[in-house]
């Protein structure tokens, strides 16, 4: 019987760490950047076989979770106050061990990227670095929403690779746009804001959509366009929404809910953009993402 509850609470003392890691790195949210290289990929006319997908996709998810783990390293001061139930001002994760996992992430990322060639590696190494710097010394600056929308625009250039990123800059930009819109609202959900932010997010969710609709080339299949106009509504519809509802109470929960659907709204906007360059295929398990990250936000926030 001692072995056995000895084993139960090992068990469940494992089970309370990895709960923890996932929430230190916001494990859900990563379903949020898989589409950036396929946008990216697609645009470049680079190919994507199951295998660069899959070296694409960890790059992303690995330099995205040690951004947040290192967001929580800089900030625990900071959260200590504002949110205390996070795993380092909670105690629950110490600042160091936080620090190592970013630093282990980043490598991970960064090998995965060179796994797939010096192409995606010459693009990842300055992701990693604005990474970085945004968290340690730039996110509470002004630079610190340009900074984060740089960030998300290499994470679409480094599907296309260094040779090939010309002409992956349109996603880039509409993709590194809709991040500057979120970041610059995140920054006030714990405080709540006056109308005009909310009201310039949503601005900048009509320009996005708009923008990505004339950007869809004359030439493509008309099934293409149709498809991706429809996800481009959708995706105004994802972002728009609470962003609309925010314009009339600012407050600091609604504001949470703009960052929420503005994360979750990159799916159908990336997904758009890989259809607008020609690779539906690629678009198909975004679309499966999108639900997902929803679904599993509520037991692991974004933000």
């Amino acid at each position: 019987m001692t072995g056995t509850a000895a084993g139960a609470r090992t068990g469940a003392a494992l089970v309370t760490r990895a709960r923890t890691a996932l929430e230190l790195v916001r494990a859900p949210a990563a379903l949020t950047v898989l589409g950036d290289t396929l946008a990216g990929a697609a645009a470049s006319g680079r190919p994507v076989t199951a295998g660069r997908r899959a070296r694409l996709a960890l790059a992303s998810t690995c330099l995205y979770w040690a951004g947040m783990a290192l967001n929580d390293y800089a900030d625990r001061e900071v959260d200590a106050e504002e949110r205390p139930h996070r795993p380092v001002p909670s105690g629950r994760i110490s600042p160091r061990a936080a620090l190592a996992t970013a630093t282990a992430l980043t490598g991970a990322g960064l090998a995965a990227a060179a796994a797939d060639g010096r192409d995606s590696l010459a693009v990842a190494v300055p992701l990693a670095a604005t990474v970085w710097a945004y968290d340690l010394s730039l996110k509470n600056t002004p630079y610190g929403p340009a900074a984060m929308a740089a960030a998300r625009g290499l994470d679409v250039l480094m599907g296309a690779g260094a040779r090939g990123a010309r002409h992956a800059l349109a996603p880039a930009a509409l993709l590194a746009g809709h991040t500057y819109a979120v970041t610059a609202v995140s920054r006030k959900e714990t405080l709540g804001a006056g109308a005009s932010l909310p009201a310039a997010a949503l601005a900048a969710t009509a320009t996005v959509g708009l923008l990505a609709a004339a950007l869809t080339p004359a030439t493509a299949r008309r099934a293409h366009r149709a498809t991706s106009t429809a996800l481009l509504g959708g995706y105004v519809l994802a972002a728009g929404s609470a962003q609309l509802t925010a314009t009339v109470r600012p407050d600091a929960t609604r504001l949470r809910r703009v960052v929420g659907a503005g994360i979750h709204a990159m799916i159908p906007l990336q997904a758009a953009l890989a259809v607008r360059g020609g690779s539906v295929r690629a678009a198909l398990p975004l679309l499966a993402a999108y639900p997902l990250a929803k679904r599993l936000s509520r037991k692991v926030s974004p933000t």
